[in-house]
C-alpha cells in the first residue's frame, strides 16, 4: 500500500454549460519518505490537484487515500506552503512559528514548544531575525518562515505550492538548496508543486507533468537519478542534469505547442514612417523593417560614467557607479545580476523616467534627457488600461507615432503586431478579461508597434510561470528577428539572459553596482530554448553567468583575475589570454 494514494481523481468548477472540467483520471502512488514534483501550464489544475491532496477542495469522482485512509478535510497530518506567504503582519517571526506549534502541540509543555520553534527558524537559518516581524524581512525570508511554519506541525507530508515562484531567481535557487537539506534532515513526504523545470529536478526523486487543461490528467513520469546531496552552482555542470532537463523541457514545450493553436493567417505592414524617424526616409518594404535607419552602427547607444545617487537619512547612496557601455545598432543585450544591483535604475535612466547623477545616455546621437516615443518599455506589469481591447491599447501608441498615416494603415500595423504575439483570435477582448501572459502579449505588440530605435524590457516575463515565459521569449526573438531594434533586457533569468542576447552584462552587487563582466553569447540565430539545450557550449555560458553571480554576491568589486579565470573556464584559454571584458 502507497502511503499516499489518489485514485481516478476527477474535479469540475461551475454548472451546466458553464462548467469548466479541470482535472481527469488523476492516479498516482507515493512512497513514504519520497520527493516528488508536479510540473505544469498556468491553468491547468496544479493548485486544485494540492489543494485536494491538502483536504482544501473535494473531487467530484474518485479519491485521495493517506495511509490507506481517505482524506475527508485539512489536518496536521499535512503541512502546506503556498506561493503567498500568509504571515500575521502584526507578529514576529518567532510568534507566526508558534502559531501552528501551539495548535497541534498543545499538550506539551511551554518550554518544549518553544524549543521545536526555535529548532525550526533555525533550520530555515533565520535564528537571527527572530524578533523581526514581516514587514522588516525579504521575500526570501518570508517565505523561510511559513517552511519553518509548516515544518514545526512535524506533519506525514508536506505540500508546497509553487512556494518560490514569486522570488527573484537568484534568491529561488538559494532557497532550493535549503530546502534540499532540509528534507535531507527530515526525510517527509514531499509533494511540490512547480514551474520550474531546474527546481524540479534539484530537489525531487520524481517528476511528472500535468498535461494542460481543460481535463488535466498525469503525462509521462521522469525519474531523477543525481546523487544526492545536489547543488544549483554544480549541478548545471553534470551530464545527467542536462540530459534529463533536455527530456523534461522538450516534453513540456512539445505539449505547449499542441495546447495552443497559432494563426495562419499572415498580414503585411503597410509602407508609413513613425514621426521618430523624421521625414524623407521610407520603410522598405514594410512601416517596421528598416524603420529605424541611421549612419550610426557601432556607437548607436553609448552610456558614459552613468551614475545614479540617492539621497537618505544618514546621507547620498550611490546606487550605480560608473556604468559605461556602448552598443551596436540591432544588438540585444541583457542586463543581469542579484536584486538591488542596479539594473532596473540603469533602464529607468534609459528610458528617460529617472533622472541621471552623473554621467550621459546618447541614442543615436541624440542625449536622452526625457521620455519619448522613440524609446519603448516593457515593464514586468504589462500596464493595460483593463476597459480597453488589446486592440485599443496598441492603437493608442500607434496612433501618436504614425499621425499621418491613414486609419486602415495604423489598423494593419496593430493588427500585424497582436498576431505576432499570438492574439489574432483575441484583438477585441478586454484586458481584463485576458490572462496575464496575455496581457504581457499585449504590452510587447504595443512596444514593437511603436517602431522605436531602442526597445527596453524591464523583467517583463518576471510575473508569468516559467512555461509561459518560455512561450513569450519564443515570441520575442520571433518578432525581433524581424525587427532587429536594439534592446536592453534586464533579467534574473540565467536561460533567459543567454537565449535573448548577443551579449550578458553582469553588473556587480550594489550599492556602487558597476559592470562587473560582459559575455559574448556566440551562439547561432535564430535561437530557440530547445535548439539551445541542443547546443554544445550552451552549459558552459550558463555555468559562466552562475559563477559570475555567486563570487559577487555579496557586492565585492569584481577581481580582473577571478573575472579572467571565470571566461577562461569556458572557452578553455588560460586566463593569461583573456582581455578585460567591461
Amino acid at each position: 500500500m502507497a502511503f499516499l494514494e489518489l485514485k481516478n481523481l476527477q474535479k469540475s468548477y461551475g454548472e451546466g454549460s458553464a462548467v469548466t472540467e479541470v482535472l481527469n483520471d488523476i492516479n498516482l502512488e507515493v512512497e513514504e519518505g519520497e520527493f516528488v514534483a508536479i510540473v505544469g501550464f498556468s491553468g491547468s489544475g496544479k493548485t486544485t490537484l494540492i489543494s485536494t491532496i491538502a483536504g482544501l477542495v473535494s473531487p467530484d469522482e474518485g479519491e485521495v487515500l493517506l495511509k490507506g485512509e481517505p482524506i475527508t478535510g485539512p489536518g496536521p497530518d499535512r503541512g502546506i506552503v503556498f506561493q503567498s506567504y500568509s504571515l500575521m503582519p502584526w507578529l514576529t517571526v518567532f510568534d507566526n512559528v508558534a502559531l501552528s506549534v501551539d495548535q497541534v502541540f498543545r499538550k506539551d509543555s511551554k518550554k518544549d514548544r518553544t524549543a521545536r520553534t526555535r529548532h525550526y527558524i533555525e533550520m530555515v537559518g533565520l535564528g537571527h531575525a527572530t524578533d523581526r516581524r514581516p514587514a522588516e524581512l525579504s521575500g526570501g525570508m518570508r517565505q523561510r518562515v511559513a517552511v519553518a511554519r509548516a515544518l514545526a506541525m512535524s506533519p506525514e507530508i508536506l505540500l508546497l505550492d509553487e512556494p518560490l515562484s514569486a522570488l527573484d531567481a537568484l534568491t529561488r535557487s538559494k532557497l532550493q538548496d535549503e530546502i534540499e537539506k532540509i528534507w535531507e534532515q527530515d526525510k517527509r513526504t514531499v509533494v511540490l508543486i512547480t514551474n520550474d523545470v531546474d527546481e524540479a529536478i534539484l530537489l525531487a526523486d520524481r517528476i511528472i507533468p500535468l498535461t494542460p487543461g481543460p481535463r488535466a490528467t498525469l503525462g509521462h513520469e521522469f525519474k531523477v537519478d543525481i546523487a544526492r546531496p545536489r547543488d544549483h552552482t554544480t549541478l548545471s555542470s553534470d551530464p545527467a542534469f542536462q540530459k534529463l532537463r533536455q527530456e523534461i523541457t522538450s516534453y513540456l514545450i512539445d505539449m505547449g505547442v499542441e495546447r495552443g493553436a497559432q494563426s495562419d493567417e499572415t498580414r503585411t505592414l503597410p509602407n508609413v514612417v513613425p514621426i521618430t524617424l523624421g521625414g524623407g526616409r521610407t520603410a522598405l518594404p514594410k512601416a517596421y523593417e528598416k524603420a529605424a535607419r541611421s549612419p550610426r552602427t557601432d556607437r548607436y547607444l553609448e552610456f558614459s560614467q552613468l551614475e545614479k545617487v540617492y539621497p537618505t537619512p544618514k546621507g547620498p547612496l550611490k546606487v550605480v557607479d560608473g556604468f559605461d557601455l556602448k552598443l551596436k545598432k540591432g544588438e540585444f543585450i541583457t542586463l543581469i545580476g542579484h536584486s538591488g544591483c542596479g539594473k532596473s535604475t540603469v533602464l529607468s535612466m534609459t528610458a528617460g523616467l529617472n533622472d541621471i547623477s552623473s554621467g550621459g545616455i546618447i541614442l543615436d546621437g541624440k542625449e536622452v534627457t526625457s521620455a519619448g516615443p522613440d524609446r519603448a518599455v516593457v515593464f514586468q506589469a504589462p500596464s493595460l488600461f483593463p476597459w480597453l481591447t488589446a486592440r485599443e491599447n496598441v492603437i493608442l501608441g500607434v496612433d501618436r507615432v504614425y499621425p499621418h498615416a491613414s486609419r486602415a494603415e495604423r489598423d494593419d500595423i496593430v493588427a500585424y503586431y497582436l498576431e505576432r504575439v499570438g492574439l489574432a483570435d483575441a484583438m477585441d477582448k478586454l484586458a481584463s478579461e485576458l490572462s496575464n501572459g496575455m496581457r504581457q502579449r499585449v504590452g510587447i505588440a504595443r512596444a514593437f508597434a511603436l517602431s522605436p530605435k531602442l526597445l527596453l524590457l524591464d523583467e517583463p516575463f518576471g510575473m508569468l510561470d516559467s512555461l509561459t515565459r518560455w512561450e513569450l521569449q519564443e515570441v520575442l526573438m520571433e518578432v525581433w528577428s524581424r525587427t532587429k531594434v536594439t534592446a536592453i533586457c534586464v533579467t534574473h533569468d540565467v536561460d533567459e539572459a543567454i537565449l535573448l542576447a548577443d551579449r550578458c552584462v553582469m553588473m556587480t552587487n550594489g550599492p556602487n553596482a558597476r559592470i562587473g563582466n560582459i559575455m559574448e553569447v556566440d551562439l547561432p540565430r535564430p535561437r530557440s530554448r530547445k535548439a539551445l539545450l541542443e547546443h554544445s557550449d550552451y552549459y558552459a555560458y550558463r555555468q559562466e553567468l552562475l559563477d559570475f553571480l555567486e563570487a559577487y554576491e555579496g557586492g565585492a568589486n569584481p577581481d580582473p583575475e577571478v573575472v579572467a579565470a571565470l571566461r577562461a573556464k569556458r572557452t578553455g584559454k588560460s586566463p593569461a589570454k583573456s582581455t578585460e571584458a567591461a
